[in-house]
């Protein structure tokens, strides 16, 4: 395999070393500046990564110290309200569903922060949520949705709209 470096210079690599050859990987139409062969910028550029890489190993680790210790609302056991808003779902919830809620409602009712709902498309991550909001409002807190595009973001306000029921 060969490498190009900076001004023409190559280096082949054996096939039995391939090994150690991986993939530059980057934005779209980004290319990486080429190092001299033979001089210590390739050094350079690899201490400065690796700092950079434990700065933000010790920045994400402070984080989680602090979520562990923080304090949030505890949100109030379930009341008769939320109840007869999850018997009017139409579709019965899977028991991945019934984990997923008993989570996100165990959570709410501590005061430590959240845990993050996630998973693939189409399986009543919404419906679950809803839950929440519903929670939420029972404890008169504000409720924000957030969703990555336009499009998802509106399928969701359509679906709030005509699950919550609606105070005049």
């Amino acid at each position: 395999m060969l490498l190009e470096y900076a001004e023409g210079a190559r280096l082949y690599v054996p096939l039995t070393r391939l090994d150690l050859v991986q993939k530059y990987r980057s934005s779209e139409g980004a290319k990486p500046p080429l190092s001299h062969l033979g001089t210590a910028q390739w050094a350079k550029t690899k201490a400065r990564i690796r700092k950079a890489m434990k700065d933000m190993a010790d920045e994400l680790l402070k984080l989680y110290a602090e979520r562990k210790t923080a304090q949030g609302h505890a949100f109030s056991k379930d009341n008769e309200w939320l109840r007869e808003f999850e018997d009017a779902f139409e579709y019965s919830e899977t028991e991945d569903q019934d984990l997923a809620i008993a989570d996100v409602k165990r959570d709410m009712e501590c005061r430590n922060p959240w845990t993050l709902l996630c998973g693939d498309v189409g399986y009543g991550k919404t419906e679950i949520a809803m839950r929440a909001a519903f929670k939420a409002i029972s404890d008169n807190k504000q409720v924000a949705v957030l969703a990555p595009t336009t499009v998802l973001a509106f399928q969701h306000y359509e679906t709030f709209n005509s699950g919550l029921p609606h105070f005049p």
